[in-house]
């Protein structure tokens, strides 16, 4: 709805300039030609259809028996001019005339879907490597989590229940619960590597429905995808092809949520094409390759079906419901999903010049590498830290403020394998750790051992994270979070939410300058979980901060 606002802005504006002919092109005055024609599916008019000159930045609207007018330079009139209206296929002229009425033709798009499609090809190329010919977007999604998702080693550990080494855990041991009447798993088992096939070895599960949506939605393909055995496309995880295949996302009205019971694909509607048919769906409505613009592209709700999950109702991934709660969700004042994990890119094309892509504004041109959990940089713009220091008497009283400065949902957000670190020290010019005396400090599932190994339980700090723990037996934090938890706790921290936590420590004898350390560090996964699947995961360092205390 934002996104359509701001169209709807701008095409007000944009026809105000071209009526008062005051637009220029690039920055160059140019005469201005006033323009005619007539939109039409076959022998019907069609109304409210966007025409522009091809990646020109202004348009007009068709009325209500398919006529507009359009002012345009001069040195335009060797351009096409496009055409596009909601349920259509993108259709143009070659070059506009100046003289006589410019008559676009446009064909709606087939509106069924095929289960059995094979996936684009081209020149030789299948899969998301056709797109490589054309696109420099294709070397962006290699490098985005997405198209790794059906190969993540660490998805993958957890779902088959091995090590990074390859050892497999041990299956799952149930036992009888007489007061449930039911088979129930058996407490104890926290030190064997987890893994969801451990718990249903004969069940494919709902994890392809977004690892794997191509093999997701073939012919009965929902939650019987065999994970251990894939191939092809399949292989590509979230591919370039599936996305533009998406026309819809289905939304619970009354909570503007999908259907928990209806993950990943089973929420989005297909458009795959029969014999002779063809469609992408983009954010461009002038591309004359098949395609139609689909707004819903740059909405937020086109991640939704992925990133709001729950298991057995207990939301396990929900960075989408967290967003959706959120100032950022406000169609006026706030931003999108696409504005952060996919900002503009550096050039002006997104198909190559010599492949025939026309220069555009960079603006309107998004990267595809979708920075996330993975990405230092992104991640150290999402947080802030304060140190506020008090020297009272014998005492340090010290104050950490920690803001969620720039993420619209939680952070940490999806996986509940994730935490965030607050470490605390106060440390003195001899190198004496200074003794705390009140204050939070790191629960035990942050690591019990040597701290210089990243095992900080009982350190002064906060774990921020999203606690469950097994229905049956108890065991906290569960990594096995697709069997029957209850949630715990959650302290992680909602979008432009602030947490205050409070410490005293003991001050050194003499009059030495404290130096307090404070350090924001993410973590992929408990460090208990990783060192049971042998991941060698590093922590993220988002925030870093040093103040010094004189006495």
């Amino acid at each position: 709805m934002f996104k359509l606002k701001i169209a709807i802005g701008a095409l007000s504006l944009g026809l105000i300039l071209i009526y008062a002919g005051l637009i220029t092109l690039r920055g160059k005055s140019a005469e201005r030609i006033v323009v005619h024609g007539v939109v039409l599916d076959g022998e019907t008019p069609v109304n409210g259809a966007v025409v522009r000159v091809q990646a020109a930045d202004y348009f007009t609207l068709t009325d209500s028996h398919g006529r507009f007018k359009l002012s345009v330079s001069s040195a335009e009139l060797d351009k096409r001019l496009t055409a596009w209206a909601p349920g259509y296929l993108i259709g143009w002229v070659e070059k506009i005339s100046a003289s006589d009425d410019n008559l676009i033709t446009v064909t709606g798009h087939y509106i069924t879907d095929n289960p059995d499609y094979d996936w684009f090809s081209h020149e030789g190329a299948a899969g998301s490597l056709s797109c490589s010919h054309c696109m420099p977007c294709y070397s962006e999604w290699q490098a985005d989590a997405h198209s790794g998702s059906a190969l993540n080693p660490r998805f993958l550990a957890l779902y088959n229940g091995t090590t990074l080494t390859g050892r497999q855990g041990s299956p799952t041991v149930y036992q009888f619960d007489a007061e449930l009447g039911i088979q129930v798993p058996a407490a104890g088992q926290n030190d064997s590597v987890p893994g969801y096939r451990l718990d249903f070895p004969d069940l494919g599960g709902s994890c392809a429905n977004c690892h794997i949506p191509g093999a997701a939605a073939r012919s009965g393909g929902a939650y019987h995808v065999d994970i251990q055995n894939i191939s092809g496309i399949d292989l590509e995880g979230v591919f370039c092809e599936f996305c533009h295949k998406v026309g819809e996302v289905k939304l619970d009205p009354s909570t503007g949520l999908p259907n928990p019971a209806l993950p990943g694909v089973l929420s989005m509607r297909l458009y795959r094409p029969d014999e002779g048919q063809q469609l992408f769906f983009g954010n461009f409505d002038d591309v004359t390759r098949r395609v139609t613009y689909l707004p819903l592209i740059e909405e937020s709700a086109f991640c939704a079906p992925c990133h709001s999950g729950a298991f057995w109702d207990v939301p396990i991934y929900d960075s989408f419901g967290e967003w959706l709660a959120s100032p950022y969700s406000n169609p006026e004042t706030g931003k999108t999903c696409q504005d952060c994990h996919m900002p503009p890119v550096d050039y002006d094309y997104f198909v190559f010049p010599e492949q025939g892509g026309q220069i555009r504004t960079a603006e309107r041109i998004f990267s595809h590498q979708m920075p996330g959990a993975a990405s230092p940089s992104l991640l150290q713009e999402t947080a802030s830290l304060e140190i506020l220091p008090v020297l009272q008497d014998d005492h340090l009283l010290l104050t950490v403020k920690v803001t969620n400065t720039d993420a619209g949902h939680h952070i940490p957000t999806d996986s509940p394998l994730r935490n965030m670190i607050l470490l605390v020290s106060a440390v003195g010019e001899s190198g004496q750790t200074l003794a705390l005396l009140e204050g939070p400090t790191i629960p035990e599932w942050g690591g019990i051992g040597d701290p210089a190994t990243g095992h900080y339980a009982g350190l002064p700090g906060v774990l921020y994270a999203k606690v469950l723990a097994d229905f049956y037996t108890g065991e906290m934090p569960t990594y096995a979070y697709w069997r029957q938890t209850r949630l715990v706790s959650d302290n992680r921290l909602p979008a432009l939410a602030v947490d205050e936590s409070h410490y005293v420590f003991l001050l050194p004898s003499g009059s030495e300058t404290i130096t307090v350390d404070v350090q924001l560090i993410l973590r992929r996964a408990y460090i208990e979980l990783m060192e049971l699947q042998h991941w060698n995961t590093p922590d993220i360092v988002m925030e870093h901060e040093t103040v010094t205390v004189p006495r």
